[in-house]
């Protein structure tokens, strides 16, 4: 899988999550508290923008829905941003960061989730093509406008659907 080159050694213990921006109820987890979250398994595919595909991918997580309880967006949240212990960045509207099938991954295929996949955390956000689905998830900012991630402010899609073919900014 495709990433920027930079694989941070995160072990769970040093791991941490934080969540912000326009919303109610900020939230700093560490591994222990993510995993007392309610737990989701999800079986969806993946489309790479570099077409090629991978069927029936089993993840095992905290729903992005679960989330959103938790942290309750304000009613001017529109847009996320979401942040990897690589620098990289994507970001996400609202409504495609709550899809049903949307999940902040810890397992894939019934084992903890590989440090070159993005463990120990990664979002997934199967309906859009992969390169939304951060690696190395480190912070979730809830946004009232829209900013372009890494890959959108160089030149591919905003949004990144697979099904329209929006790879590139002008597709």
């Amino acid at each position: 899988m495709l990433d920027l080159g930079v694989h941070p050694a995160i072990s769970q213990a040093d791991w941490r999550l934080t969540v912000g921006g326009a919303i109610e109820n900020p939230i700093a987890w560490g591994w222990q508290n993510f995993m007392h979250q309610p737990q989701s398994t999800r079986l969806s595919d993946i489309h790479c923008v570099t077409s090629w595909s991978r069927y029936d991918n089993s993840w095992e997580g905290v729903s992005a829905r679960d989330l959103l309880e938790i942290v309750r967006p304000r009613a001017d949240a529109q847009f996320v941003m979401l942040h990897g212990h690589d620098g990289y960045t994507t970001n996400l509207t609202l409504d495609d960061f709550a899809d049903e099938q949307a999940l902040l991954a810890h397992s894939w295929q019934g084992a903890p989730l590989a440090r070159e996949h993005g463990g120990p955390v990664r979002f997934v956000v199967p309906h859009l093509y992969f390169w939304k689905s951060a690696k190395w998830l480190k912070h979730i900012a809830f946004l009232t406008r829209d900013e372009a991630g890494f890959w959108e402010a160089n030149g591919y899609h905003n949004r990144g659907d697979p099904w329209l073919e929006q790879r590139y900014t002008n597709d």
